[in-house]
């Protein structure tokens, strides 16, 4: 009884009684055959990936099994758990499959912000048309159609309903803060992202889900979904790397490490290491590139998406006729340390 994952949590139901959203504090990644089947024989799970339902009372035989399989932080928090009056689900994915419901939906970008898996590591087929328009408010999730009358229900308690957005994806570090990182606003990291440690984030940097950062990387730039940006590079203030949503195609697009993309520039192939796009530049699979030796002169003019990968590279605009310009990159990135020791 192999298994993709397990993980215990709370959900929110909308009115209807449908699930909108699950908080998984300890997923597990690849468990234990043995865990699968204790954990199968107390909530009658058979087979395949299933989101099930279960009491208190379960929760605490759970903790007893999660205590013998050694997971502590599971076991705690079944523990907590059956004394709860939330609603608790277990998820079980025997397999990596597409997410069929919100809850394996939310267990799978739970999985990539918790670093147990990176983006494109994981199926997340057909997630748009399972997710809800949420309100992320001070009271907690709330669905879409229910808004108004909670908000106004509020305000006749003398209370207020604050909404930090409105979005099928929340804030990540609503569900988990990973060890070492600093985001400068909240709201600009999906949950879904993948933030290596020693990464900062910046005011106006973004990080999607399904995206993000290997290690110690700054961004005060946009990551697009689909996007990994490899250690030690720094993705400058207003640049835009395309993602797999905005044009991007098929084609990944990632940064690799040590590389710069400058302020307000824009990257649309995979770069390789120690790489530079300067400020204001915007490189695009078919933009063309005049290649020139170490002594500046042309060797041949071609696509970007041909360079794909390819390391130690420098783009620039020459200044005087207005082409985009690709020679040796003589310097590679050097990151502040102290600015990305994030203890």
């Amino acid at each position: 009884m192999a298994s993709f994952s397990i993980a215990l949590g709370t959900a929110t139901k909308n009115r209807d009684g449908k699930i909108i959203e699950a908080f998984f504090p300890t997923p597990a990644l690849n468990p234990s055959e043995e865990l699968v089947k204790a954990v199968a024989a107390v909530v009658s799970y058979k087979e395949g990936n299933q989101s099930i339902e279960v009491t208190p009372a379960q929760c605490a035989d759970l903790t007893v099994i999660f205590q013998a399989a050694g997971d502590e932080k599971s076991a705690q928090f079944a523990a907590k758990a059956s004394q709860s009056s939330q609603t608790l689900i277990i998820v079980i994915l025997a397999t990596d499959a597409a997410p069929t419901s919100v809850s394996e939906g939310f267990l799978k970008l739970q999985l990539i912000s918790h670093r147990l898996v990176k983006p494109h590591g994981v199926v997340l087929d057909g997630i748009f048309g399972l997710l809800h328009n949420i309100a992320w408010t001070n009271k907690g999730p709330i669905d879409l159609p229910e808004l108004a009358e909670r908000q106004m229900d509020a305000r006749l308690n003398g209370e207020v309903i604050i909404v930090d957005c409105v979005d099928k994806f929340p804030k990540m570090v609503d569900y988990i803060v990973p060890t070492g990182i600093r985001i400068a606003d909240t709201s600009r990291v999906r949950l879904g992202a993948h933030v290596g440690e020693g990464t900062t984030v910046m005011h106006e940097g973004f990080i999607n889900f399904n995206a993000g950062t290997t290690g110690v990387s700054m961004v005060e730039g946009r990551i697009s979904a689909g996007v990994m940006v490899g250690e030690g590079s720094d993705i400058g203030g207003g640049a835009s790397i395309m993602g797999t949503l905005s044009g991007g195609g098929k084609m990944v697009i990632s940064i690799g490490e040590n590389c710069l993309l400058g302020a307000n520039a824009g990257l649309g192939f995979p770069m390789g290491d120690r790489c530079t796009i300067e400020s204001g530049l915007y490189v695009t699979a078919g933009t063309k590139v005049r290649m020139l030796d170490n002594e500046g002169k042309e060797v041949e003019i071609a696509k970007a998406r041909d360079l794909a990968g390819k390391a130690d590279l420098l783009f620039r605009r020459n200044s005087i006729t207005g082409q985009i310009e690709c020679l040796t990159n003589k310097s590679a990135v050097e990151l502040n340390s102290e600015l990305h020791s994030n203890n």
